[in-house]
């Protein structure tokens, strides 16, 4: 809309990224010539670390495009790959022919030999991950083990890992640090500099047609820079509609006030307003939690001054408690959820676990004493029984599902005892009650496998005919089921790491 106002004859500030459209200043070039170095004549691995938008995807773009013709990339944009499907991944990038249903070992054989015949060649094969930081560590370590393939003197792989600052939290790992050892070359990307900005943007004008002075005051580049905090991105956004802004107003330079009004546009309040902007938040967080005090000090206050349950008690006799009766509506509504999957069938004397369904349909005489060891002490005995129901469930799964149906694997349980004792393990029923609470039993999966260390327990969720359904449902979990970093399985690959139940 605004191209020929300015006398442009294309757009400049598009965030797609465009390889005519690469700045080699605020230290881009200096890394880029560091990274042909490092692939060319580096051994190991090489790490890229960037904030959200300060532009490594361009920098993985002008590599493809600037590495010499002897040096064959391929690039993995896929973050979410299960550590059985990346070699498949990366096999299928270099177009090798092999059979999809090649097991892992075929698959190694297979890049290796490529590998020698582009080393026999002269040429060398470097592998671009893109998001990195968002693949699980299992799939990492995958990776890693492509880095042992070696000839006497050179590495037939390099590898480049482009990631946001998590990557090197995740890197920090005890379980992923024969990868990090691996790492010979990190550069990082930092934000733009006030002065950067201004060249930065005088450069993506003239790239795209303009011949005239600057179309950006100090004043609005200085505002600009603030708003986008030195990220490319957010600088190419605000410039675009500060451009349209200066065209509506029917001017031919950006002020301060179209940048104003981009960043209005754009919802970068915070960066706007900045510290003033934090200082307001922080007040109100500091007096919220002055609520939260007091409401907890009223309550206590209020709790403390009831009698006593205890000291209102009247004394228990020789003379036998006569029963109560508890209507079945009272006990459902009463007991938690994992109560309500025991039942209680009690006497006078003594409580015996059983089915809840007969305590509930049939007006069974409970005390109350009864009853408050059944909310207190819910059995250990439903939990383990859910354990080994969803064991089955997992095996019955194998038997009628396809190979290529998609599972979330949650996380691994360590320690767990071996399949032939009749107790499970703790932690695995403590972990499976907190799951229960928080997604449906009968979408969680258990399998067995074995690892160097001991035999483990894999928690999964769902199952998908379709890996974009995996990737939704991903998305819509808990938060504090995705602190674990879940993934995507595939039961072709959940199969070859099982242990068969006895």
């Amino acid at each position: 809309m605004y191209y020929p106002h300015f006398g442009l004859q294309q757009p400049p500030f598009k965030i797609t990224p465009n390889t005519d459209f690469f700045f080699s200043g605020g230290n881009r070039g200096a890394v880029l010539d560091a990274l042909v170095y490092a692939i060319g004549n580096g051994e190991g691995i090489i790490k890229v670390v960037g904030e959200v938008g300060s532009g490594k995807t361009m920098l993985c773009r002008m590599l493809q495009t600037i590495l010499p013709e002897r040096i064959e990339s391929i690039y993995l944009a896929n973050p979410s790959v299960a550590p059985e499907d990346v070699l498949h991944a990366i096999a299928f990038e270099l177009q090798l022919d092999l059979p999809k249903d090649a097991d892992r070992l075929k698959v190694m054989q297979a890049l290796q030999a490529h590998l020698l015949n582009r080393h026999a060649e002269g040429r060398q094969v470097v592998i671009f991950v893109e998001e990195a930081q968002g693949m699980p560590l299992a799939t990492l370590e995958e990776i890693r083990l492509l880095s042992n393939l070696e000839t006497k003197q050179d590495k037939l792989l390099q590898i480049v890992l482009f990631g946001q600052p998590e990557l090197d939290e995740n890197l920090n790992q005890e379980q992923i640090r024969q990868l990090r050892e691996r790492i010979t070359h990190r550069f990082n990307l930092g934000p733009l500099h006030t002065k950067d900005v201004g060249e930065y943007l005088i450069f993506r004008l003239r790239a795209a047609g303009y011949h005239g002075p600057h179309l950006f005051t100090e004043a609005s580049i200085k505002k600009l820079s603030h708003a986008a905090q030195g990220l490319v991105r957010r600088v190419n956004i605000l410039a675009d509609k500060a451009l349209l802004a200066a065209f509506a107003d029917n001017v031919y330079q950006v002020t301060p006030k179209h940048v104003k009004a981009a960043i209005q546009d754009s919802e970068f309040a915070e960066s706007l307003y900045g510290p003033k902007f934090s200082r307001y938040k922080q007040i109100a967080v500091w007096f919220l939690c002055l609520l939260v005090i007091l409401s907890g000090m009223l309550v206590a206050t209020m709790m403390w001054q009831r009698p006593s349950v205890q000291q209102s008690a009247v004394k228990v006799t020789a003379k036998p408690i006569q029963p109560v009766m508890v209507a079945p509506a009272t006990v459902n509504s009463s007991l938690p959820h994992a109560a309500k999957q025991s039942a209680v069938a009690v006497t006078n004397t003594q409580v015996k676990v059983n089915d809840f369904s007969t305590l509930t349909n049939a007006n069974v005489p409970v005390t109350l004493k009864d009853v408050a060891v059944a909310v207190d002490k819910p059995t250990l005995e439903g939990a383990e029984g859910l354990v080994r129901q969803r064991l089955g469930a997992m095996s019955k799964l194998l038997k009628s599902a396809k190979p290529e149906t998609v599972l979330l694997q949650i996380k691994s349980v360590p320690n767990a005892v071996s399949t032939d004792e009749k107790v499970e393990d703790a932690q695995l029923v403590a972990e499976l009650e907190s799951l229960s609470r928080q997604v449906e039993v009968d979408n969680i999966y258990l399998y067995r496998m074995r690892k160097a260390d001991g035999l483990y327990t894999v928690v999964l969720y769902g199952a998908y005919a379709q890996r974009a359904d995996a990737l939704d449902a991903l998305k819509s979990l808990p938060p504090s089921i995705k602190n674990n970093r879940p993934y995507l399985r595939t039961l072709a690959g959940i199969n070859k790491d099982i242990v068969p139940l006895n």
